[in-house]
């Protein structure tokens, strides 16, 4: 059985840059499982707290995008306060511990990795019951999800263009006191399974981002907060999409080149992609985009 002290801090890789800094995380790497459910609470007034609950099952990594705010754990005898500010810091949470979110900032942003899609039935929203539980439960070592990478078959790399690309409307849970949920479970909300999440902080006001292409990567580029500009070049057409809502993504399919332009002061970009880091699906030359276009 989980108790408070096999709670751990995840430091995630955090690359600087004088256009705004970039951090990752990835199933399997930083994230201890594989992530079968991403989201993200915004809109938080300050001083609010969220969250009091506990999962029987489901394991957790919380990252604090922007602002900051305490996660609270209990196991029952004892309890252990983490306070997250930083966005390249994790705090990577078993299952079985009761789980408080407190103290928020204005303008908090708090992204979440969990195991499971969502199970109403893995939820435990009582403290007694969940104390009840505790005591049911024989002691054991912490049941850690081991997942193997699921094996990718190689396809023909489809040439998409500037148009089928498109935004997309995600799901808004709204609180008035608590703030805005927003959920992306594997399977269910895109056309690709997430399998590592990054993102672009602290990137001055009226700077540009992000000059590159994938051969095969799918993404969904999501403005957490603030807001900015993203620019898809096919090699023929280009089209701009305007981002400003943590609740709208835009989809971007294979062998886009794409621009991040005008951010707003306090932006931050956060990115849902279908695969892992791969150095070999980049390309950053521009002609050497228009050569793969054109085979």
């Amino acid at each position: 059985m989980a108790t408070v002290d096999d709670v751990r801090i995840i430091e995630l890789p955090k690359f600087l840059d004088a256009r705004g800094n970039l951090s990752f995380a990835e199933q399997l790497n930083h994230i201890p499982f594989e992530i079968k459910r991403t989201y993200w609470i915004y809109d938080v007034p300050g001083g609010e707290a969220r969250g009091g609950h506990a999962f029987r099952q489901n394991q957790e990594v919380v990252v604090a995008l922007s602002g900051s705010f305490d996660v609270i754990v209990d196991d029952g005898n004892q309890r252990k306060t983490f306070a997250l500010n930083r966005s390249y810091y994790g705090l990577y949470i078993p299952a079985g511990l009761w789980r408080t979110m407190e103290n928020f900032s204005t303008n908090s942003l708090a992204l979440e990795f969990g195991s499971m899609h969502y199970d109403v039935n893995d939820y435990i929203y009582d403290y007694e019951e969940y104390l009840q539980l505790r005591k049911a439960i024989p002691e054991q070592k912490p049941l850690v999800a081991v997942n193997e990478p699921s094996a990718s078959t190689a396809m023909p790399v489809k040439k998409y263009n500037v148009f089928d690309c498109s935004m997309v409307e995600l799901d808004r849970h709204h609180s008035d006191r608590k703030g805005n949920l927003t959920v992306v479970e594997n399977g269910q909300t895109l056309p690709f399974d997430v399998k590592r999440v990054y993102y672009l902080y602290d990137v001055p006001g009226g700077e540009n981002r992000g000059s590159h292409a994938h051969k095969e990567l799918s993404q969904l580029i999501i403005a957490a907060s603030g807001s900015f500009t993203v620019t898809l070049d096919d090699g023929k057409c280009k089209r701009s999409f305007f981002l400003n809502r943590p609740y709208q993504g835009l989809y971007v399919k294979p062998g886009m080149w794409r621009d991040l332009e005008d951010f707003s002061s306090g932006a931050v970009c956060m990115v849902l992609a279908s695969d892992v880091y791969l150095a070999s699906d980049y390309i950053r030359d521009y002609q050497e985009f228009l050569e793969f276009r054109n085979q």
